[in-house]
């Protein structure tokens, strides 16, 4: 809305400033001037995210040509540029527009009471230092264009005031020392929810006010600036409303002083910030401090409201989020983060739900309107298909999927926290059970849970307690039977449960990460041991350790395999690594790097398990691979099914193409053993010819079939 100047007399206004009705239609637009890019981009992404136009200045000469040329509501001024002086470019706004016409809140590195007194003296009206706080940098430009429309009104007379602070956003108060009564003016009730309370009160009326955690700070704040210690009373706090929530406040404040210099009133302003404090910073979602402050009140509901027959918490992540950081970097991972965020509140269709961010790559969704499970169910689904389409980014493709958790409440004695977890729970069964799926919780869950944090527990003093064995299956030359190889495995003997499966423990480890020092304790102990057979003979022996997508992903990881060879003395040429398909196409570029320098050691290249992954032949031809492991699916079904044999024929030709050798896993049968080596397939690994063996039986094994 744009008013006629002709109507406001020339009295009345500085210069050719504008009043709030003289200026443009839409968001208030704020100049923001540093001459640091980063700094000027910072500060405008926070300021358009609350609805703020921006305009961005990068030198005093360029700031005050756009604030003479164009209606500006408010700036931000760095005081310290090279090519001008910020307390210059304040006194030149000020010779053309006061206070209340352009609020300027200062920008500083330095805290120094008397740059920042110094500041004020030449018209600043408020100051932020550096590093920025958003949350208070916020509420500092919003007080200040609330008090600019506020002081606007204070020109005319004192009555005009008293309209314009019942009708800004801020709440005022003004403390009596001597006779220790507090007046409350009404915007200051209205934001605790107490409209129609007496404005004059006790002190208490606000410190019992206060949240438990925040009291004692803030009345030594209080105290300090009333004894002199500050220049100014300001504080964040939470404070309690009349609903049971807490919103959390600035308050500010100045006390007056006698002539001794002893404060006898303090007045100041309460500002709500609750919007800023309760949202994550890269969404604008809510986050975990609000969502269970929601979650809490949905609670109550159930016990006040007949007709509340329940809620459902959907707990999610972003499954192998971590590697997708990792490897592509920070911004690319908040870039995901943000538009995951926009596809879940697309999938949310009632208004009746709150979707918030916990921190990391982990969501929750608390739907209060709940029909039935089986809507929640579909939303879910709903989630799990956005998810899984591809997100582009800087021209390149990134998939991935979400795992979800459903917790259902219809108990009002119920605690936000515990429904959370047991969504939360439900979410790592899912993630348990294969990800990109939802479960919803049922009792049984935490018992499994519980199974599981025991046996990460376990698993983490495994490593400690010597409980880890490595067994080695041997790898066998078709032609003649001959043991050319073996295959390390690692295996778990549990003290109270005997020996773990590598199907219980490894998708365990590579979830929590521990397959990192763990893969690092087999690669050692398999050198060691080969080290072992090597001095006493078996000189040509070699053995394959199998690689996991973690640590490909880790450049350390090269020089821990040129350390080991070292350190047991063992011949590179011995020692095979062997990855999966699949560790290789979570991240191609990286992975093929690393590949390479393991391959300028010395080592032979294995991919695992090879036809059940996703590589295609152009990028078989970039890997620099010594050999191919048919999978056992394909092997066991060879000889009833062509299908398999077809396969396997396929991947032999593929093999001699790319100048290969081919290990066939999974050879139970004479029959097995007689088509793969009439196909050519030069070596074989299964149980025809041995199950895995600890060390001490394969001693005994090459004594009696390949003596030294």
């Amino acid at each position: 809305m744009v008013d006629d100047s002709s109507q406001t007399p020339a009295f009345a206004r500085k210069a050719t400033a504008l009043d709030d009705e003289q200026r443009h239609a839409g968001p208030q637009r704020v100049l923001v001037v540093d001459d640091e890019i980063v700094n000027r981009t910072l500060l405008c992404t926070l300021l358009r995210r609350q609805g703020f136009e921006t305009l961005e200045a990068s030198s005093g000469p360029e700031a005050i040509r756009l604030a003479f040329s164009q209606p500006i509501d408010l700036i931000l001024l760095d005081l310290v540029m090279p090519d001008s002086d910020g307390f210059q470019v304040l006194a030149q706004l000020r010779a053309k527009f006061d206070e209340t016409t352009l609020p300027v809140v200062i920008v500083t590195a330095t805290e120094e009471t008397e740059q920042i007194v110094r500041a004020f003296q030449c018209g600043a009206n408020d100051y932020v230092t550096k590093p920025i706080d958003a949350d208070v940098m916020l509420a500092r430009v919003m007080t200040q264009l609330r008090l600019r429309h506020a002081q606007s009104a204070l020109r005319e007379s004192e009555e005009r005031y008293a309209i314009a602070a019942r009708g800004a956003n801020d709440g005022l108060w003004d403390w009596n020392l001597t006779t220790g009564d507090v007046y409350y003016s009404p915007r200051w009730l209205e934001m605790l929810g107490l409209s129609g309370a007496s404005s004059t009160a006790k002190p208490e009326q606000w410190f019992t006010r206060v949240h438990p955690e925040d009291r004692q700070r803030v009345r030594q704040e209080l105290d300090a600036h009333c004894a002199g210690h500050s220049e100014h009373f300001e504080t964040e706090l939470r404070m309690l409303h009349e609903d049971g929530g807490f919103r959390w406040m600035l308050c500010r404040g100045l006390a007056v002083r006698d002539a001794k210099g002893n404060a006898v009133r303090v007045a100041g302003s309460l500002t709500d910030i609750t919007e800023g404090k309760v949202a994550d910073a890269l969404t604008g979602l809510p986050n975990r401090l609000f969502f269970l402050d929601r979650l809490q009140r949905a609670i109550r509901r159930l016990g006040s409201d007949e007709a509340q027959s329940g809620f459902a918490v959907i707990y999610l992540d972003v499954d192998n989020f971590k590697l997708i950081n990792d490897s592509l970097g920070h911004s690319f991972g908040d870039e995901l983060l943000m538009a995951v965020a926009h596809r879940i509140e697309r999938c949310i269709r009632s208004s009746e739900s709150l979707v918030a961010r916990l921190g990391g790559d982990e969501f929750a969704i608390l739907i209060e309107s709940l029909p039935n499970t089986a809507a929640v169910e579909a939303i879910a689904v709903r989630i799990i298909e956005a998810i899984s389409r591809p997100f582009a980014f800087h021209g390149r493709e990134v998939f991935t999927s979400t795992s979800i958790g459903i917790a259902v409440c219809s108990d009002a004695s119920s605690n936000a926290e515990d429904v959370l977890r047991e969504a939360d729970t439900a979410m790592y069964q899912a993630k348990s059970l294969g990800k990109n799926a939802y479960e919803v919780f049922d009792p049984d869950m935490k018992e499994q849970v519980t199974r599981r944090l025991e046996m990460e527990h376990d698993l983490r003093r495994a490593l400690e307690r010597n409980e880890l064995r490595l067994y080695y299956q041997p790898i066998v030359r078709l032609q003649g039977n001959r043991i050319d190889a073996f295959e390390a495995l690692v295996r778990w003997e549990h003290p109270q449960h005997g020996m773990i499966s590598p199907e219980q423990f490894i998708p365990l480890a590579e979830e929590t990460g521990l397959i990192v020092p763990l893969g690092s304790w087999v690669l050692h102990e398999a050198c060691r041991q080969l080290a072992e057979w090597q001095q006493r003979g078996w000189h040509d022996l070699r053995v394959s350790v199998n690689v996991s997508s973690k640590q490909l992903t880790n450049r350390d990881f090269i020089d821990e395999v040129a350390h080991a060879l070292h350190t047991f003395q063992v011949p590179a040429a011995t020692l095979k690594l062997e990855i999966t398909e699949s560790a290789i196409m979570e991240n191609p570029e990286t992975g093929v790097e690393i590949l390479r320098e393991l391959r300028e050691l010395g080592v032979r290249i294995g991919i695992d398990d090879f036809g059940t992954g996703y590589s295609s032949l152009a990028s078989l031809h970039r890997l620099p691979l010594d050999v191919l492991k048919v999978d056992r699916s394909f092997v066991s079904k060879m000889v009833d099914s062509q299908e398999n044999t077809a396969i396997v024929r396929t991947i032999m030709a593929l093999a001699e193409s790319l100048n290969l050798s081919v290990i066939a896993e999974g050879i139970e049968t004479p029959e097995q053993h007689g088509t793969l080596g009439a196909m050519g397939c030069e070596y074989g690994q299964g149980y025809l010819f041995a199950r895995p063996l600890p060390s001490d039986e394969v001693d005994l094994l090459l004594d009696i079939v390949q003596p030294a």
